[in-house]
């Protein structure tokens, strides 16, 4: 009798989570579908889709269509099977929001704060809002799988604490997901909010795009580096500082991009420019109302952006640049200056199909992209295969048990 070889369990490579890898698209399949994509034997399969259902990640649905004899059940990721919570707080803003293993948000908590109030008054809220949100759509905490937050400064990521970010005084060094474990006991993340922001740009807008450079224009200026569908921290988490570069153009200046093209950088030229106070947050209106002295200085701005982006452009070669923030998204005279200098200063390789748009991932992105990079962590292959493991090692300690009291 010939047996038919367990090709992935041969190679080592299709285990638990290699199986769940691919019904993380969503797509219900039948056993012999995933015998045929895996190329394992069918009892590997089904001993696999079992571990699976007992972690509760993968359900059983209806029959396929039948071709003739009994219908084929089909099996699909439950995207529902736990919540993540998700966090995108920036330099005046925060918001809370649950989603569910897709990334796709179910409801969220939105308000105005300062993040130089420091790290306790900011995460007290965030976890105050996060309970409540729960509770809300009465999920059980024991069904939380991880927090995702995103803060607006440099993080190392592997430790989730911010180093010297700028804008976040009291900060520096604070252990975030130390903080947040002792009231919401479940893996915690922390990256910067640009890094969260090309994420949930990306899944939303972007999901086909494998390089694309996300830069971010509001308070500060940075940048979210993808190339070849993985998110670059950088060595220590640092890519993507593209605020603290200083711009070509203005060699003499020893002022850095963000000193120029930021927010509080063009609120400051309109105030010596009017002799009143304009706020930061006032700049966006004022172009809007065809403020000539704002617009000529969101037209510079956009071109000192272009400068540094010009540089990314010939280094990374993204395929697609999305401008986002709140001054990227508003102000089309910082997209369109950012799109004269790059096509101008690139190599013609690498803007001969180079799209440079606007962000459109709306005002969730930064919740839906800190939610992703919890589930890309916890989720991963590697992650799944230890969740087995575990389970195996608990039943196995049971049966033991059970055994010696009889």
């Amino acid at each position: 009798m010939r047996h038919r070889r367990d090709k992935g369990a041969e190679m080592g490579t299709v285990g638990a989570g290699d199986l769940f890898r691919i019904l993380r698209d969503g797509s219900p399949r039948t056993r012999g579908e995933l015998v045929d994509e895996t190329g394992l034997a069918r009892t590997s399969v089904v001993v696999r889709l079992a571990a699976l259902q007992e972690i509760g990640l993968v359900s059983s649905l209806g029959n396929a269509a039948s071709s003739g004899g009994r219908p084929a059940s089909r099996v699909a990721f439950d995207a529902s099977a736990r919540t993540v919570v998700a966090v995108d707080l920036g330099a005046t803003h925060g918001v809370v929001g649950i989603t569910d293993l897709r990334g796709e948000v179910r409801i969220t908590e939105r308000r105005e704060l300062d993040i130089a109030a420091g790290p306790q008054a900011t995460l007290d809220w965030v976890i105050e809002a996060a309970q409540r949100l729960l509770a809300d759509l009465d999920v059980d905490p024991s069904t939380v799988l991880g927090v995702g937050i995103g803060v607006p400064g440099p993080v190392q990521h592997s430790t989730g604490r911010p180093i010297r970010p700028p804008i976040m005084p009291g900060w520096d060094g604070f252990d975030i997901p130390a903080f947040v474990r002792e009231r919401i006991d479940v893996p915690t993340f922390v990256d910067n909010d640009v890094n969260v922001l090309a994420i949930g740009e990306r899944a939303t807008s972007w999901p086909d795009v494998d390089d694309l450079l996300f830069i971010k224009v509001s308070t500060g200026i940075g940048a979210g580096v993808i190339s070849g569908g993985s998110l670059q921290r950088g060595a220590q988490g640092s890519a993507g500082d593209i605020g603290h570069v200083q711009v070509p153009h203005y060699s003499l200046d020893e002022r850095d991009l963000e000193a120029i093209a930021s927010a509080p950088a063009i609120a400051q030229e309109l105030s010596a420019a009017s002799g009143e106070r304009v706020p930061p947050g006032a700049v966006a209106e004022r172009i809007r109302i065809g403020d000539p002295v704002a617009i000529a200085a969101a037209r510079d701005a956009g071109r000192a952006i272009g400068e540094v982006a010009a540089m990314c452009v010939s280094l990374l070669n993204p395929s697609t640049v999305v401008v986002g923030g709140r001054l990227g998204v508003l102000v089309q005279e910082i997209i369109a200056g950012v799109r004269e200098v790059v096509y101008k200063r690139s190599i013609p390789l690498a803007t001969q199909y180079l799209n440079i748009v606007p962000a459109r991932g709306g005002i969730d992105a930064g919740v839906r992209g800190a939610a992703l990079m919890v589930i890309d962590e916890l989720l991963s292959p590697e992650a799944i295969d230890r969740m087995v493991a575990d389970l195996v090692g608990r039943s196995s300690s049971g049966q033991r048990e059970s055994s010696k009291s009889r």
